[in-house]
């Protein structure tokens, strides 16, 4: 699994200006695999935790994994459940996990807005071994990147992050249906019954938590100086104006595998 490299400050925007996921998205999940409390999730590139600490409630025990130090430095900050353990790996460490936790003791494993750094047709075999009759896997995606979005502010938005980084501005992280159709073929051909749910919801934005989200998304290296982030704020500030109120539709997409 190779990364851009989330550690330092971009944790911290992870943490601060990624969206969580609504309840709906957890109980959605919790019913494709009908989980108990006596079931055991991994959230597997779970980032700073935003989608393990909504799974908690509905699980025995989760576990977050991710092979950014940083990352998993902000999520223990941020979890008061007790029911969650962080792991450091990637996805070339599930197989490891089948000794740890013995075969078919997985309800669940949930990759959310990660599975683009992975060979997904690797973790989909791998992953099997581990998880119980009625388990499996799930790709969450929590809605487009904010610069991709089919409105003016985001067109607006793409103009300033292209112009900052010097070349256009086109990853779409996994959330385009090329690559929900790739991720379903994969499931189907690791032998997984695949089902596709949407959730979506609209929410208002801040210029603050637009530029905040933008910051999550670079590594270190891209990442303006704190004295260079004042104007690349002003610069999306004035850019975004002409187009508000400012809101954002989300679209969460989760696709299931069921063994």
């Amino acid at each position: 699994m190779t990364t851009s490299g989330f550690g330092g400050e971009v944790s911290e925007y992870y943490q601060r200006f990624r969206r969580g996921y609504p309840p709906e998205v957890a109980d959605a999940l919790a019913a494709a695999f009908a989980l108990t409390r006596d079931d055991v999730v991994l959230d597997l590139g779970c980032g700073t935790g935003q989608l393990t600490r909504v799974l908690a409630p509905r699980a025995g025990a989760v576990l977050g994994m991710d092979p950014e130090p940083a990352m998993l430095a902000q999520a223990r900050r941020a979890t008061a459940e007790s029911n969650v353990t962080w792991l450091l790996g990637e996805d070339s460490d599930v197989g490891a996990l089948t000794p740890l936790l013995g075969r078919g003791r997985l309800a669940a494993v949930s990759v959310a807005q990660a599975l683009h750094w992975m060979d997904h047709e690797r973790l989909f075999a791998a992953v099997r071994p581990l998880l119980r009759p009625g388990g499996g896997i799930a790709v969450v995606t929590n809605g487009e990147p904010l610069w991709l979005q089919d409105t003016a502010w985001s067109a607006a938005l793409r103009e300033v992050v292209s112009a900052y980084l010097g070349t256009p501005v086109h990853r779409t992280c996994g959330t385009d249906d090329a690559s929900q159709q790739r991720y379903a073929a994969a499931l189907a051909a690791a032998g997984y019954a695949v089902t596709s749910a949407v959730v979506e919801y609209s929410a208002p934005l801040s210029v603050e938590e637009i530029t905040g989200g933008v910051f999550s998304a670079m590594s270190p290296e891209q990442l303006p100086g704190p004295d260079a982030r004042p104007a690349f704020t002003e610069r999306v500030r004035e850019a975004v104006a002409p187009h508000g109120p400012l809101r954002e539709r989300v679209r969460v997409r989760l696709l299931t595998g069921t063994r």
